[in-house]
Parts: structure tokens; sequence; C-alpha cells
């Protein structure tokens, strides 16, 4: 039986990524984030208008998807209520998010330098995708307010992949039965179960999804 309902989130289910920018002092920002998806080498990310972290790539337009495994679960939760905004935004004051400047060091993780663009990497995520900003548009329009978020269009210029992750014998290719990301459903973690079965997709070539071959700035 289905019944109408109103939930005050649709969070249904995402993974959970570490989002670094560069702050305009030239120091790195770490943000944890969810609200991400991909297509090809393209990537969406959902970000508050008002936030550091959108304030950063609208100025900067680089950024790292980096993304956690489970063993990182307790690192993102260090950085859940931590901001880059100083002032505290009254919003986020009243969800009880404090200001950190030294975001590396509040999560106990560690920054490396990224290839082709300036933020850095988090060491201890399995992936991390090197993106520069294409696109940007105002999110969540509704004929009572104005839209609160922004979502970004980035494309990915460089992967990194922990080899651990690597189908054997496939150096380009990530062997879903290692991979195990936090994913975010109604504001909790939780990780992948076994797989169901076989998808009938997976039959076809891995390689006729790939993009043109120029993948650099």
């Amino acid at each position: 039986m289905h019944i109408t309902v109103e939930p005050s989130i649709l969070y249904l289910g995402t993974p959970v990524v570490l989002l670094t920018t560069q702050n305009i002092n030239g120091t790195p920002n770490i943000a944890p984030m969810s609200s991400a998806w991909w297509l090809g080498w393209n990537c969406m990310l959902g970000l508050g208008a008002k936030g550091h972290t959108a304030a950063n790539l609208l100025r900067e337009k680089e950024c790292v998807i980096n993304l956690p495994s489970i063993h990182q679960v307790d690192a993102v939760n260090r950085l859940a209520r931590t901001t880059g905004s100083s002032p505290v935004p009254p919003y986020k004051l009243a969800m009880g998010y404090r200001h950190e400047k030294l975001k590396f060091d509040v999560a106990h993780l560690t920054p490396t330098a990224s290839e082709l663009i300036a933020p850095p990497r988090i060491a201890e995520c399995p992936i991390q995708l090197e993106a520069i900003l294409e696109t940007s548009h105002p999110f969540g329009h509704r004929p009572d307010k104005e839209p609160g978020c922004i979502a970004f269009e980035v494309r990915i210029v460089r992967a990194h992949v922990d080899t651990s992750l690597l189908l054997e014998g496939r150096e380009n290719r990530i062997d879903p039965n290692k991979w195990r990301p936090i994913l975010m459903s109604f504001c909790q973690f939780y990780g992948l179960t076994d797989q169901l079965r076989s998808s009938a997709l997976a039959k076809i070539p891995e390689t006729a999804y790939r993009p043109a071959p120029h993948m650099g700035r």
C-alpha cells in the first residue's frame, strides 16, 4: 500500500564525497557532501549557494572529488559539521556547525599534490578525481522562494585510483567487487551489500562508454 507523504529530505542514497577546493588565501578546504553523480567523465555537484565551497569553486573553477571508502567514515564524520566560513552563517550555527581553518588536521587526513590543478588530493581516499568547472546554474527552483543551491558541472581531467581497486590484469578498470564507497541515505552512512545478480548492461564492453581521448585541460 502506498500513501502520500512529504519527507523533509529526499536523500535516497548517493556516494559520499570529500570535495577539496582552494581558499582565497591559497590554503585548502575540504567539504563533505553527497549530492554528486557522474555521466562519463563529467560530474554534477550540488552545493549550497552561500557555502564556502561554492564560493571557492566559482572563483577558482577547480576541485578534487575525493571518494572515501568505508574505512574513512570516521574522517568524514569529523568534518561533518565544520565550515570554512567565518563568521559561521546563522543557519549553520543553528545546526551546530563551527569554523575550522585546518580541515586536514581536524579530519586526520593527508594532503597530496594534484597534477593538473591547485587544490590538493586526499591521500587516504582510494579514488581522487581532479576536475575543472565547466558551468553552473541555480538549483532548487520553487514558486515561493529563490533557489538556495547551485548545480556545478565539472569535467574530470585526471583520475587517480588505488591499485588495490583495479580488476586483475586490467590497468584502466575498477573492480566493483573491490570498491566499497560510503553511501548516504537520509543522512545516515551505509555501505554496499553483496552483488545481487549480474547486470545485462555489464555485457556491454566498458570501453564502449569511453569519452574522446583528450582528457587534459
